[in-house]
């Protein structure tokens, strides 16, 4: 390399690393590279690539430029790592800890040891108070399996609980769906009273593999995208299908429903002179209500639709009475 060309590749060394983005066209008016072709500019960031084959990545560049370049740097990671996202983070790190993920790592010891370190000591700041993760000892072989036959769309048989039993179903498998803070897998399934199941995946005895491929259905994809909680109904377009739930939040719990959406299709649809708050969901099947409705008894009223507003009073009413 000679000396104008080591100078060339230590300026755009010194400007990746200051997070700047670097186009070529824009290069050709710079006084180290005026005059230069853009063949000469390609080999001056090859050097780099050479060495340090991830340093920076194609980028799409604003109007009139084009062959740009950024690194990610560490100011790119300090503007990314905000208090939310870190404790995402320190969360999904406790997750795979619990799940034996990191045993499937190509991971240096040492850097795994590091990185255990950094995120331990950000887990000083914060105390998440969950539900136990569920884990058993080959989760990440189950997990590995369950991935290779959704990537290439296979069918799996499945061994999954049925009351005092254990029952056999093929399923088409979609997606492993985090929600609740338990693993579910999300499938199609070929059956005449329903098409779409939930599976846990802490609670599946075995998988077996088969050769036979399938094509997605688009409506389940989406539905799986819309799913809400644990206990979805599928209908096919199940959009059109969707069942209203109107409460009515006493106006001293109002600004918890103000500050979380409970479900994705929260919407408040009017605040009450007395503070009270009128809150519309959509979901799939009244089932899906219970968890939320059982949390904020007697703070919520369900104004519509009738039968859970019966069911609600129902069970409430038993409760009491064996009391």
């Amino acid at each position: 390399m000679t000396t104008n060309q080591t100078a060339r590749v230590l300026e755009l060394l010194k400007r990746f690393n200051n997070g700047e983005k670097v186009c070529i066209d824009a290069l050709q008016q710079d006084a180290l590279w005026y005059g230069k072709s853009e063949k000469t500019i390609r080999r001056d960031l090859d050097v780099i690539k050479e060495y340090f084959p991830e340093a920076f990545e194609l980028i799409r560049g604003g109007h009139g430029e084009k062959g740009c370049y950024k690194a990610v740097t560490r100011g790119a990671f300090d503007n990314l790592l905000k208090p939310e996202l870190i404790s995402l983070l320190v969360q999904a790190f406790s997750i795979a800890q619990k799940n034996n993920f990191f045993d499937n790592f190509t991971m240096d010891t040492t850097d795994k040891k590091i990185l255990e370190s950094k995120v331990k000591e950000t887990s000083k700041c914060y105390v998440f108070k969950n539900k136990p993760f569920e884990s058993q000892k080959d989760d990440m072989v189950l997990f590995k399996k369950l991935e290779r036959a959704i990537q290439h769309q296979k069918y799996l048989i499945l061994e999954y609980p049925q009351k005092n039993t254990f029952m056999k179903v093929e399923v088409k498998p979609y997606k492993i769906v985090f929600m609740n803070e338990n693993f579910y897998l999300a499938c199609e399934v070929d059956h005449a009273a329903y098409a779409f199941s939930i599976f846990r995946i802490s609670k599946i005895k075995s998988i077996e593999d088969t050769p036979k491929t399938y094509q997605k259905n688009p409506d389940i994809e989406e539905f799986i995208q819309a799913m809400q909680t644990p206990f979805p109904l599928y209908t096919k377009d199940f959009r059109l299908h969707l069942i209203e739930v109107v409460l009515e939040v006493d106006a001293s719990k109002a600004f918890y429903f103000k500050a979380k959406k409970y479900l994705k299709s929260q919407s408040i649809v009017e605040e009450k002179e007395n503070g009270n708050l009128i809150i519309c969901y959509k979901v799939t099947q009244l089932r899906e209500m219970e968890e939320l409705l059982h949390k904020w008894i007697p703070y919520v009223k369900v104004i519509a639709p009738l039968p859970l507003k019966e069911k609600l009073h129902q069970e409430l009413t038993e409760y009491l009475t064996n009391s």
